[in-house]
């Protein structure tokens, strides 16, 4: 995928602040440890959890369990949004990805992705892959994907800064 380009909304920046690099948000979106993601729930409200992910192939990627809250949400409705950052206002960079999450069960891209989690994670978070799906310890976790429509930033300190990217 070519680098997109982000389009900052000056009513939300400081004045002089100009969009970060593309670069800048992978950075982000690749060493965070923690993602919280928005689903939907059947009533229409908002279901918000943590988890841990792995960006690869210029997608987010989480799992987690076929009966668990956020699966059964993404099953009827897969817009989603997961965000990353820090809770400081006065320096840092949040990024909100916005997308469809889609199960991603091929076993040989999911047999990369598991070596990802294990780059990133460690040892406690490797994953057996079997049947398009993770596994170890007798649990399986549905592997999903989100290939962004929308990525938005928040740079915090001086300068603020909001900045739009679309794919």
């Amino acid at each position: 995928m070519a680098d997109p380009v982000g389009v900052l909304d000056a009513r939300f920046s400081s004045p002089g602040a100009t969009a970060p690099a593309w670069s800048q948000v992978l950075d982000v979106l690749q060493r965070a440890e923690i993602y919280w993601i928005t689903t939907v729930d059947p009533a229409g409200a908002p279901h918000v959890t943590p988890l841990i992910g792995v960006w690869q192939d210029d997608a987010l990627h989480f799992c987690t369990g076929a009966t668990e809250r956020k699966a059964l949400n993404l099953a009827v409705n897969p817009q989603c949004a997961l965000t990353t950052g820090t809770n400081a206002i006065g320096h840092g960079l949040d990024v909100v990805v916005h997308g469809e999450a889609m199960r991603f069960a091929d076993d040989a891209a999911l047999n990369r992705l598991a070596e990802g989690y294990v780059a990133k994670y460690g040892e406690d978070w490797r994953f057996e892959v079997a049947e398009g799906a993770f596994g170890g310890d007798g649990r399986v976790a549905v592997v999903f994907q989100v290939r962004p429509s929308a990525v938005h930033s928040y740079g915090k300190g001086e300068p603020f800064s909001q900045t739009r990217w679309t794919f």
